[in-house]
């Protein structure tokens, strides 16, 4: 039978955190979702276990293995395999709620439509079982993904519940070479400036930070590594539809940074707001002495 969900997770070396994700999706109360697990080049024996599980059979699992790209390659290779009307990314140390599935078919069978990009819920500590940032308000049945970051709508992480064939649109995401740090959120920002979402003020999502090597970790050394990917992005956030004047004069002072981290002479050529870009420049040129003051004492 044809699913309605694929949970995807891209994952590099994770094989000791992964099996979590999979016994929590063998429990699911609604078992109308498929797996499909992006290997990023793992060296560990994260293709062993996973073959072991498909073996079980007790849910549908896909298995792609993949070079190592970085996070938004396994973003881009999911997109190109997912055939299901919804698709959520469940990160390889992070686990759902045994009611989550339910909780999202639910939701999209009784209110879902072609004028919603799909379905906004919580995200909880794994270690405190609490909302990250607290539960939405109660008047909020429907918003803008991208309003979560520009206006604050709230202020911890949310789980996004995606609509495949707006996310088809704008994949893949093409990067820079050597630059692996690019956020795969710049895809979901193109859908979330269109279109509202809809919200539930439930548990979709038990999170567990990693202090080394999640994409969450190292922002400055990402900063660094990647700059160009940065400038894409705040390209974009200059003009997102939604975008208030402080959130675009704050997005062309982070594009400043990192065209002169990355030794861009094209920067305010390549901006869609050169005035802005020109008046900010000065703060700019400080944030990227800060950054790369913040990468170099970390070194040390």
């Amino acid at each position: 039978m044809n699913k309605t969900l694929t949970v995807f997770t891209p994952t590099y070396n994770r094989a000791h955190t992964l099996r979590r994700t999979y016994e929590s999706l063998c429990n699911q109360t609604c078992m109308d979702f498929e797996w499909l697990v992006i290997d990023d080049g793992s060296t560990d024996n994260t293709r062993n276990i996973v073959e072991e599980w498909i073996l079980e059979q007790k849910i549908p699992i896909r298995y792609i293995y993949k070079e190592n790209g970085g996070l938004y390659t396994g973003y881009n290779t999911a997109y190109a395999n997912i055939d299901t009307e919804l698709n959520v990314c469940i990160d390889s140390d992070d686990f759902m709620p045994e009611n989550a599935v339910e909780i999202i078919i639910r939701t999209w069978r009784t209110k879902g439509g072609n004028r919603y990009a799909g379905i906004i819920g919580l995200d909880y500590f794994a270690n405190t079982q609490m909302p990250i940032g607290g539960k939405f308000p109660d008047t909020l049945n429907e918003c803008y993904l991208v309003d979560f970051q520009i206006r604050r709508t709230h202020l911890g992480d949310v789980k996004q519940v995606m609509r495949t064939d707006l996310m088809k649109e704008v994949a893949p995401l093409i990067g820079f070479s050597g630059e692996k740090n690019f956020n795969p959120y710049y895809m979901l920002m193109q859908v979330g400036d269109k279109y509202p979402s809809l919200v539930v003020n439930e548990n979709l999502c038990f999170v567990e930070y990693q202090q080394t090597d999640s994409m969450s970790a190292g922002i400055f050394n990402q900063y660094v590594n990647s700059p160009r990917s940065f400038a894409k992005m705040r390209i974009l956030a200059m003009q997102l539809k939604r975008g208030t004047l402080q959130y675009r004069l704050r997005s062309a002072i982070h594009y400043v940074s990192s065209c002169v981290i990355a030794q861009d002479r094209d920067w305010l050529k390549n901006s869609p707001r050169k005035l802005m870009t020109l008046l900010v420049f000065p703060f700019g040129w400080l944030l990227s002495v800060y950054i790369k003051g913040k990468v170099h004492n970390c070194k040390n």
